[in-house]
């Protein structure tokens, strides 16, 4: 008679999902740990539910590395409708007014071009009322949905690349296929909401997929589906130290030191770097303080 087997504990490591619509980022982090049979599983950033792409999640240990990877650019493709605005800034919201054939014939290739050219670069932004913002301590769309009326007050933001890959015309709008490249922090609805006003027509956000966010794109995504069939980590730990940090190998002596709390001499590096042992181990994130390094998290000193 066969002994029932016993689960095998799950790797430290990183998973990048190619998330689907209609899912929230919770709900995505509930869904892999049914998968793969841990609760120790975290995300990095947020995606809106109508928004499809990379998601960063991490598992078991590697969660320690999600409030430190630096995932301050993003690049997105996304469909920006022109002809009217809504009260979401994006497909899912109500519609403000009604498109007007005549004054979107009269946009012109070159007031589009010239739209989008003034919404790139170092810009000051306002964010959609029902973001993610905090206003007094309370996000931004708990305050809409309690009837409030929410002002949130413009910040900068950069958009590295605004580039327009498509349009297509009808009477009742004009669809621009376009890819941006933004700093964290940036709402691409609320670009398209700008620019649909500066052009005199209204605009919202359609459709939007994330194609990359810091150093994790689509080549390393897999859907929910396709992990149910494997689920098998994008990176380990040091796969995903090595992805995402600056490197900084310790010899014995270095990693014996560091097991016992002592501080390691500066490394020279610039911000956050993984630390690795000997083996190759991913021992631990740290800093430069002055003239030493500082363990930021550990991850696996013996």
């Amino acid at each position: 008679m066969s002994r029932p087997s016993q689960r095998q504990p799950v790797a430290p490591g990183l998973l990048v999902v190619d998330k689907a619509p209609g899912m929230t980022s919770h709900d995505v982090v509930a869904r892999v740990r049914r998968i793969i049979g841990t609760r120790k599983v975290g995300h990095a950033g947020t995606l809106d539910p109508m928004a499809t792409g990379v998601l960063v999640l991490g598992v078991e240990r590697a969660t320690k590395l999600l409030g430190h990877l630096a995932l301050d650019r993003k690049t997105y493709l996304a469909t920006i409708r022109l002809g009217a605005g809504t009260t979401t800034d994006d497909a899912e919201g109500e519609f403000l007014g009604e498109p007007d054939p005549a004054a979107l014939a009269a946009v012109t290739d070159e007031a589009i071009a010239a739209g989008i050219a003034a919404l790139t670069g170092a810009i000051e932004q306002v964010p959609s009322s029902v973001s993610a913002v905090k206003i007094d301590g309370k996000r931004a769309y708990a305050r809409v949905r309690a009837g409030e009326d929410v002002q949130i007050p413009a910040r900068p933001v950069t958009v590295f690349r605004f580039d327009l890959l498509g349009t297509q015309r009808s009477e009742n709008g004009i669809d621009l296929d376009v890819m941006v490249d933004c700093s964290s922090g940036t709402y691409v609805r609320a670009l398209a909401r700008d620019l649909g006003a500066d052009l005199g027509v209204g605009g919202h956000l359609a459709a939007l997929r994330r194609t990359r966010v810091g150093p994790f794109d689509l080549r390393l995504a897999r859907t929910l589906e396709q992990l149910e069939t494997d689920p098998a980590l994008s990176l380990d730990m040091e796969g995903a130290v090595a992805a995402a940090f600056p490197r900084r190998d310790l010899g014995k002596a270095e990693t014996a030191a560091l097991a016992h709390g002592r501080k390691l001499p500066a490394a020279g590096i610039e911000g956050t770097y993984g630390i690795f042992d000997p083996a190759g181990k991913a021992v631990a994130l740290g800093v430069d303080e002055g003239t030493t390094s500082r363990a930021l998290v550990v991850l696996n000193v013996p």
